[in-house]
C-alpha cells in the first residue's frame, strides 16, 4: 500500500486500522472497544483489554525460542567496558527485580522513581516495574535535588531506584547526595531507595532505608508478570511546565504497546532481530520510545550508550558505535550531529569505519537545519530522516515512513503526518489555513494509540494545558505551515513567531539561513524586544572549528544573507558571535531564556540546563550590541 493509501485507512477507519495493528502483540485478554470515545475530550485505545507490556517485551521473545537473541548491548567509553545481554538473560534479570521491588512492597498500581545513568540496570528497573503492573517515573540522573523532590511530592513513590553516581567525560557525578537531599526537601517520603552502587563512587548508604541492588537481586525470588488494563498507566514522565511545576505526563499499557511496535515496523522499517540505537538518554521520551520499549516490544537488539559524540573519544564515536555493533537504524537530536560537524566537518574519522550494514538516521527533539541534514547525507550516503514529535505524543507526529513508502525528501520538513494523527494547520480564529500560510499546527481529537490520555492525576490541567485553544483540538504548541503537496515544516515554537512591525515572522527561517553561512556551526534567532517595532531579530551564531576570519566580517555577512533570503521586512542587524549555546541536556536549545536575558528581564535558571555559566557569556555578548540587563 502507498503512503496516501494507509494514511487516508487510518484516518477514515482508525478503529479497524489499530485493531489490526494490535495483532501484532500478546493480548491476555481482548479489548471490548477499541476505541472508547465515550467522555471526549478523554479518549481511551483499547478499553477492557489485558495484557503485560513486559511479557510483550522480554518474556514472548524467548518462548518464541529466540533466548539467544541479544536484547541490550550496553557500550559505556567513559567506564571503557561493554556488556551484552541476551533476552533469556534480561527476563532472569527483571523477574529478580521485580522482586526486590515486590520484596519492598511494591504492588499494581504503586510509583516507583527511577533515577539512574545510562546503564542497563535503568532499563531492568523500567521493566520490572511494568512485569508487576507499577507505575514508573523515570528522572534524568543528574537532575538537581529541587526538580527531583517536586516529582517525588507529585508521583509520591513507594520505592526509589538510583545510581549512586553518573560519569561525564571529566568528572563523576554525584547522584547519592543529590537523592538524599531531595529526600529531605519532599514532604513525601519514599519507604525504601535501591542503590546501584559504582565503583567510581559508591555512595553512603542510609541505614534502614537504603537497599543495595547487587545484594537485593542475588537472593531475590523472580516475579511473573502481571495483567493489567490496556487504560492503566505504565508511566509517568515529567516535562517541564509554564508555572514551574512540571506536567507528569501518562503513558498507558495498550496504546503504548501498539504503537511502538507497529512504529518499528512502518516508520523505521526494523526486522526482528536486528539492531537499533537511539543515541539518547532513558530520562527523556527518546529513551523511553525507542531505547527501551520499542526495540524490545520489536524483538531488536538496542543500544545503552554511555557516552557522547564528541570526546569519548573523539568525533568519531557514533561511527565506532554503529560499525562494531552492525547497527541497522540510528535515531538521534541535529545537536549531536552540528556538535560532530563543528570538529570534523569532512568527516574524516568516518572512514575509519565499516558502516555497510547501516541504513538510516533519523533526527528529532528539534528542528533540523537543511544545512546539517545535507552535510549528513553527503558524509553518510544514506537516507536522512528528520521527524517531528513530543514528549506527549510519545511517536512521530510527522515522518517519512521508511517502512511504507519512503516520499522525496524536502530539506527543512519532517515530511508528511504519521497514519493516526489528523495534522491541521489554524489561524487564530480557527480556520484551516492555505498551502504556505504559516498557522498554528494542531492535531484533531482523538489522537492516536500512544498519546498521552491525561497528565498525572491532573485532568483539568491535561484539558487546559493542550485541548482549551481550540475545541476538538490538541495544540501542539508549534507553529510552521504545510506546502502544496501536504508536507509539513515546523518553523519554530508558537512563542518564538516574532511580531515585527506588524509582519509576523518565524525565527527558525531565519536560523535556517544563518546556518547555510559556511563559517556557522549552530545558531538561534530570538525576538528581542523594541520600541519601535514591537520585537527585532537577534541572532548568536557558533563558529566551526578553526574558522579564524574576522566576526565582525562574519557578521556583516550574516546579516546580508538574512536580508537577501528572507527580505528587508526581517529587520535583522544584529548579531553576536558565542562560544556555545545555553540547551537542555536533551539538547534543546534555550532560546526562551535567551530573550529574557535580551529583554531585561528575571529569569528562572532552567532546571535542565546543561552549563549554567554559559548564560553569562550570553549577557554579556548581548551587552555588546546593546541588549541585557545592564544595557
Amino acid at each position: 500500500m502507498s503512503y496516501d493509501e494507509v494514511y487516508q485507512r487510518s484516518l477514515s477507519d482508525p478503529e479497524g486500522f489499530w485493531a489490526e495493528a494490535a495483532q501484532a502483540i500478546h493480548w491476555d485478554k481482548p479489548w471490548d472497544k477499541v476505541l472508547d470515545d465515550s467522555r471526549p475530550p478523554f479518549y481511551r485505545w483499547f478499553a477492557g483489554g489485558m495484557l503485560n507490556t513486559c511479557y510483550n517485551a522480554v518474556d514472548r521473545h524467548v518462548e518464541a525460542g529466540r533466548g539467544d537473541q541479544i536484547a541490550i548491548i550496553h557500550d559505556s567509553p567513559v567506564t571503557q567496558s561493554q556488556r551484552k545481554i541476551s533476552y533469556a538473560e534480561l527476563q532472569d534479570l527483571v523477574g529478580r527485580f521485580a522482586g526486590v521491588l515486590t520484596s519492598l512492597g511494591v504492588t499494581k498500581g504503586d510509583r516507583v522513581i527511577v533515577y539512574m545513568p545510562m546503564v542497563p540496570e535503568a532499563a531492568i528497573a523500567m521493566l520490572a516495574c511494568a512485569r508487576i503492573g507499577a507505575i514508573h517515573s523515570v528522572v534524568f540522573g543528574g537532575f538537581s535535588s529541587r526538580e527531583l523532590a517536586t516529582r517525588i511530592d507529585d508521583a509520591k513513590p513507594k520505592v526509589m531506584v538510583a545510581g549512586s553516581c553518573g560519569i561525564e567525560p571529566s568528572r563523576v557525578v554525584h547522584y547519592k547526595p543529590l537523592l538524599d537531599q531531595a529526600i529531605d526537601m519532599a514532604k513525601h517520603k519514599p519507604d525504601h531507595c535501591v542503590i546501584l552502587r559504582r565503583p567510581q563512587e559508591p555512595g553512603t548508604m542510609v541505614e534502614g532505608r537504603d537497599v543495595d541492588w547487587e545484594t537485593a537481586i542475588a537472593s531475590a525470588q523472580p516475579q511473573p508478570c502481571v495483567s493489567v488494563a490496556a487504560t492503566d498507566p505504565l508511566y509517568i514522565l515529567y516535562t517541564s511546565g509554564t508555572t514551574g511545576i512540571p506536567k507528569g505526563v501518562v503513558r498507558d499499557n495498550g496504546g503504548h504497546a501498539v504503537a511502538m511496535t507497529w512504529s518499528m515496523k512502518h516508520l523505521y522499517a526494523m526486522q526482528p532481530g536486528e539492531v537499533f540505537w537511539a543515541a539518547s538518554d532513558v530520562g527523556w521520551v527518546v529513551g523511553h520510545s525507542y531505547i527501551v520499549y520499542a526495540p524490545l516490544l520489536y524483538g531488536c537488539t538496542t543500544i545503552i550508550y554511555e557516552g557522547k559524540p564528541v570526546g569519548t573519544p573523539d568525533a568519531g564515536a557514533f561511527w565506532r558505535v554503529i560499525s562494531e555493533h552492525g547497527v541497522s537504524v540510528m535515531f538521534t537530536a541535529p545537536t549531536a550531529l552540528r556538535a560532530i560537524k563543528r570538529v570534523d566537518s569532512k568527516a574524516e574519522f568516518l572512514k575509519q569505519y565499516d558502516m555497510s550494514r547501516y541504513r538510516a538516521l533519523f533526527l528529532a527533539g528539534e528542528r533540523c537545519d537543511p544545512d546539517t541534514l545535507t552535510w549528513a547525507q553527503d558524509i553518510l550516503q544514506r537516507p536522512v530522516i528528520d521527524h517531528w514529535w513530543q514528549t506527549e505524543t510519545g511517536w512521530g507526529i510527522a515522518a517519512n515512513l521508511m517502512g511504507v513508502e519512503p516520499l522525496p525528501v524536502k530539506a527543512g520538513s519532517p515530511t508528511k503526518a504519521v497514519p493516526g494523527y489528523d495534522v491541521r494547520i489554524l489561524d487564530d480564529d480557527g480556520h484551516v489555513q492555505d498551502p504556505g500560510k504559516i498557522g498554528r499546527i494542531m492535531i484533531k481529537l482523538p489522537m492516536p494509540p500512544g498519546c498521552l490520555p491525561t497528565l498525572w492525576q491532573n485532568d483539568d490541567r491535561f484539558v487546559d494545558s493542550y485541548l482549551s485553544a481550540e475545541p476538538g483540538y490538541y495544540l501542539t504548541g508549534d507553529a510552521g505551515m504545510k506546502d502544496e503537496e501536504g508536507y509539513l515544516f515546523i518553523m519554530s515554537r508558537i512563542d518564538d513567531i516574532i511580531n515585527v512591525a506588524g509582519h509576523r515572522l518565524s525565527t527558525g527561517g531565519m536560523e535556517e539561513v544563518l546556518a547555510s553561512h559556511p563559517d556557522v556551526a549552530e545558531c538561534a534567532v530570538i525576538g528581542a524586544a523594541d520600541q519601535l517595532k514591537g520585537e527585532v531579530p537577534v541572532g548568536l551564531v557558533v563558529l566551526k572549528s578553526g574558522v579564524d576570519r574576522p566576526e565582525e566580517v562574519i557578521d556583516r555577512e550574516l546579516v546580508a544573507l538574512v536580508r537577501e533570503k528572507i527580505g528587508p521586512v526581517a529587520d535583522f542587524k544584529k548579531v553576536v558571535v558565542v562560544e556555545r549555546l545555553p540547551k537542555t541536556r536533551s539538547g534543546k536549545i534555550l532560546r526562551g531564556t535567551m530573550k529574557r536575558i535580551a529583554d531585561g528581564q528575571d529569569f528562572n535558571m532552567p532546571a535542565t540546563i546543561d552549563d549554567p555559566a554559559i548564560l553569562d557569556e550570553i549577557e554579556a555578548k548581548l551587552q555588546t550590541i546593546g541588549y541585557g540587563h545592564h544595557a
